[in-house]
Protein backbone atom coordinates (compact mmCIF):
# COMPACT_ATOMS: atom_id res chain seq x y z
CA UNK A 1 0.00 0.00 0.00
CA UNK A 2 2.67 2.49 0.84
CA UNK A 3 4.73 1.15 -2.21
CA UNK A 4 1.28 2.05 -4.02
CA UNK A 5 1.02 5.48 -2.56
CA UNK A 6 4.87 6.29 -3.25
CA UNK A 7 4.50 5.29 -7.34
CA UNK A 8 1.76 7.33 -7.62
CA UNK A 9 2.73 10.63 -6.17
CA UNK A 10 5.91 9.66 -8.18
CA UNK A 11 3.68 9.25 -11.16
CA UNK A 12 1.60 12.34 -10.93
CA UNK A 13 5.20 14.38 -10.57
CA UNK A 14 6.61 13.11 -13.38
CA UNK A 15 3.22 13.41 -15.38
CA UNK A 16 3.11 17.68 -14.08
CA UNK A 17 6.92 18.18 -14.68
CA UNK A 18 6.15 17.49 -17.97
CA UNK A 19 3.32 19.91 -18.11
CA UNK A 20 3.73 23.39 -19.78
CA UNK A 21 2.84 26.06 -16.90
CA UNK A 22 0.31 29.16 -17.46
CA UNK A 23 2.88 31.78 -16.61
CA UNK A 24 5.29 30.08 -19.36
CA UNK A 25 2.16 30.20 -22.18
CA UNK A 26 -0.14 32.32 -20.83
CA UNK A 27 -4.03 31.26 -22.05
CA UNK A 28 -2.83 28.74 -24.02
CA UNK A 29 -1.67 27.07 -20.94
CA UNK A 30 -5.08 25.92 -20.03
CA UNK A 31 -5.44 23.02 -21.28
CA UNK A 32 -2.44 21.52 -20.13
CA UNK A 33 -2.90 22.08 -16.34
CA UNK A 34 -0.77 20.41 -13.38
CA UNK A 35 -2.61 17.79 -11.54
CA UNK A 36 -1.36 19.05 -8.37
CA UNK A 37 -0.04 22.75 -7.03
CA UNK A 38 3.41 21.81 -6.17
CA UNK A 39 4.48 25.35 -4.41
CA UNK A 40 1.39 24.50 -1.56
CA UNK A 41 1.83 21.02 -1.42
CA UNK A 42 5.56 21.89 -0.24
CA UNK A 43 4.05 24.84 1.89
CA UNK A 44 2.53 22.11 3.60
CA UNK A 45 4.73 19.60 3.45
CA UNK A 46 7.27 22.45 5.75
CA UNK A 47 4.74 23.07 8.04
CA UNK A 48 3.86 19.58 8.71
CA UNK A 49 7.46 19.00 9.35
CA UNK A 50 7.97 22.33 11.59
CA UNK A 51 4.67 20.79 13.62
CA UNK A 52 5.95 17.46 14.39
CA UNK A 53 9.13 18.92 15.28
CA UNK A 54 7.81 21.28 17.48
CA UNK A 55 5.38 18.82 19.27
CA UNK A 56 7.95 16.19 19.02
CA UNK A 57 10.66 18.55 21.21
CA UNK A 58 7.15 19.31 23.83
CA UNK A 59 6.53 15.87 24.49
CA UNK A 60 10.40 14.87 25.02
CA UNK A 61 10.94 17.35 27.03
CA UNK A 62 8.46 16.02 29.73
Amino acid sequence: MILGALILGLGVYIHDSMQTSEVANGPTAQTHRTIVNWDVAADSWNSLKTRAHDDWVRISSK
